[in-house]
């Protein structure tokens, strides 16, 4: 599925990051899944941050390197925040990520593009771009009609 639909947000520190995070999480919905790619540092994790807390998880939130998947079931829905980049060939099916994409919750992955044939083809796909210490461009691509209703209802 192809998409000419590109939204760009400016964030000018961490908390407008996470406010755009909170509203997308307030549109929230069973099998949601948030695609975030961008450099180290961009604000990836500080997304995830502002989006479980909006959740109502109380958890701190980290980067799941190691453990490729963390999950947070005390929240208003289940989060399931990935990062799959230490999976260098991306996922072979083996290890099960797909399986969360149907769990009725939101997922959410860091560095996406490195299982982009294993991702959903509906989703919402946010690229990190960092402009200065504090600024990013984040750039918001919705595959689906749920994600352009999304984008519409948070920008």
């Amino acid at each position: 599925m192809n998409n000419e639909n590109e939204y760009k947000f400016t964030s000018h520190c961490e908390d407008d990051t996470m406010e755009l995070a909170q509203n997308i999480e307030s549109e929230k919905f069973p099998n949601m899944v948030i695609c975030l790619r961008g450099e180290l540092g961009s604000g990836k994790t500080v997304f995830v941050k502002g989006f479980a807390d909006s959740l109502g998880i109380e958890e701190t939130i980290t980067s799941p390197t190691f453990t490729l998947v963390k999950e947070y079931l005390n929240g208003e829905m289940p989060l399931y925040h990935m990062d799959v980049y230490r999976l260098e060939d991306g996922d072979d099916g083996s290890i099960g990520l797909t399986d969360y994409f149907n769990k009725k919750g939101v997922t959410i992955i860091e560095w996406s593009d490195i299982i982009k044939d294993s991702l959903p083809e509906e989703r919402l796909e946010i690229k990190f771009k960092v402009i200065d210490e504090e600024t990013r461009v984040l750039t918001l691509i919705p595959y689906g009609q749920a994600y352009e209703d999304l984008i519409s209802a948070v920008l």
